[in-house]
């Protein structure tokens, strides 16, 4: 990628990004404003022929009652995320009946009310249902190239998704701690994948007048280590510097063809707009309804989109969720946009930097500097391989540095974690083929060599 876009820390904050993304209805994100992602899903519900009509019923609900709250709101301007369920993707026509709906009632907002929106689709991965998942030829994935397909035709004005290339190997080494089988999954399987897998994304945007290549996700990777983290299922510093290597990872759509706004879920997001430039959605505090989270506030600071992540269509007090929601992100924009325009972005977002900064591993990580620090590290390393383990040095880096100021507290667990790591990361291969050669004596049997492109 060469040199960073964004190379001072002081320069990343909320709203703005370099490379600005004009999409759906006069929508333009990294322009100066942060505005609300709202995604949204169904509440328990099999989905079916018979069930169908209900499915349908819940999404004309959904958009109606988000895009009311946001007109009673006089919000600037709006992005709903579709993230399709496997049932939806896997019959590709039912997804884009989803998204047609959703498409006419933004479009009909926008033309009686002048609501400036865009509609972010998301099929689902459904690959992963192979074992060993078959990425390239399977019949999974031709269901999903045609569920983006059917879905660009259907309206949608971004195209994203959270693929898991690698994941089937990331978790079982995630879960014994396996750090050179998490750098192998991350550095050689999924940048394969995803390089791949994004030329098919970008043919498809290019398809399509005004069809955006949005972003992917580390979600299936480092979004899990954080959830195992919270359960003390893992270390957090464990957790922390797989988001790090995510960057690495997710960076490789921006490299065949993605331009943004990357996802809500990529926490990575940051580090994105620090090398690309270009616009992030993130979520926080206001996406406890899908997830508890360490970085509540500091995933805000530098955010172009801020995202609820997702919330089922379930009554509340005051109405039905996805509309509470609404309106709970609005609120958020609202103050962000409000010290832009006073001039005070920059000490609100130091604000929701300090306040997560210190109290966890994973916040520390995604502060500006720290972005920065890990984005040089990436973008200074040739190769997926030698970029993943770049990231996770710079991540431990940063986390040693908080230790020997005693800004940053672990206890004695943590702190034997961080001295495991490192001297993992001090044993690794230079060259990702001896890696490759030692992963397919211990996890051959979870990943087809194929898949990937390699030879065996």
């Amino acid at each position: 990628m060469g040199g960073l876009t964004i190379g001072d820390p002081a320069l990343l904050v909320f709203g703005v990004a370099p490379n600005p993304v004009k999409c759906g209805f006069e929508l333009t994100v990294g322009g100066g404003q942060v505005y609300p992602e709202v995604n949204f899903t169904l509440p328990p519900l099999k989905i079916s022929d018979e069930t169908w009509p209900a499915v349908l019923t819940h999404y004309r609900t959904i958009a109606s009652d988000v895009l009311r709250r946001a007109l009673s709101l006089q919000v600037p301007g709006i992005v709903l995320e579709f993230e399709l369920l496997p049932a939806m993707t896997e019959r590709p026509e039912w997804g884009a009946e989803i998204t047609s709906i959703l498409r006419q009632q933004m479009e009909t907002a926008w033309q009686k009310s002048g609501l400036n929106s865009a509609l972010r689709v998301t099929p689902t991965d459904i690959r992963e249902k192979g074992k060993p998942p078959g990425l390239r030829n399977s019949d999974l994935f031709h269901q999903l190239l045609q569920s983006f397909q059917l879905n660009a035709a259907a309206g949608a004005h971004i195209l994203s998704i959270e693929s898991i290339g690698g994941k089937e190997l990331h978790d079982q080494a995630l879960m014994y701690g396996d750090v050179r089988g998490i750098v192998f999954a991350l550095g050689v399987l999924a940048p394969r994948d995803m390089a791949w897998l994004w030329d098919q994304i970008t043919a498809v945007c290019q398809s399509h007048q005004s069809l955006v290549p949005g972003g992917d996700s580390a979600c299936a990777f480092a979004n899990t280590a954080m959830q195992l983290a919270h359960k003390h299922m893992l270390p957090e510093v464990l957790a922390a510097v797989v988001r790090a290597m995510g960057a690495a990872r997710s960076l490789v759509a921006f490299e065949h063809g993605a331009v943004g706004p990357s996802k809500d879920c990529a926490y990575e997001g940051p580090v994105l707009k620090a090398i690309t430039g270009c616009p992030i959605s993130m979520e926080g505090k206001s996406a406890a309804c899908a997830h508890f989270s360490p970085v509540g506030n500091i995933a805000a600071a530098m955010c172009d989109l801020w995202s609820n992540e997702s919330v089922q269509n379930v009554r509340l007090l005051a109405g039905n969720a996805p509309e509470v929601f609404t309106e709970l992100l609005v609120y958020d924009c609202r103050l962000m946009n409000e010290a832009t325009k006073h001039g005070g972005a920059t000490t609100l977002r130091n604000w929701m930097v300090t306040s997560d900064e210190w109290l966890s591993p994973q916040a520390l990580i995604l502060s500006p500097d720290a972005t920065i620090e890990i984005a040089k590290a990436i973008a200074g390393a040739a190769g997926d391989y030698s970029r993943t383990v770049a990231a996770g040095r710079a991540a431990l880096k940063i986390l040693r540095a908080g230790l020997s100021n005693e800004r940053l507290q672990l206890n004695k667990k943590e702190r034997q974690w961080l001295d495991r790591i490192e001297r993992e990361f001090d044993a690794l291969p230079q060259d990702e083929r001896t890696l490759l050669d030692e992963m397919q004596e211990t996890y051959g049997g979870l990943f087809d060599a194929k898949s990937y492109g390699l030879s065996g």
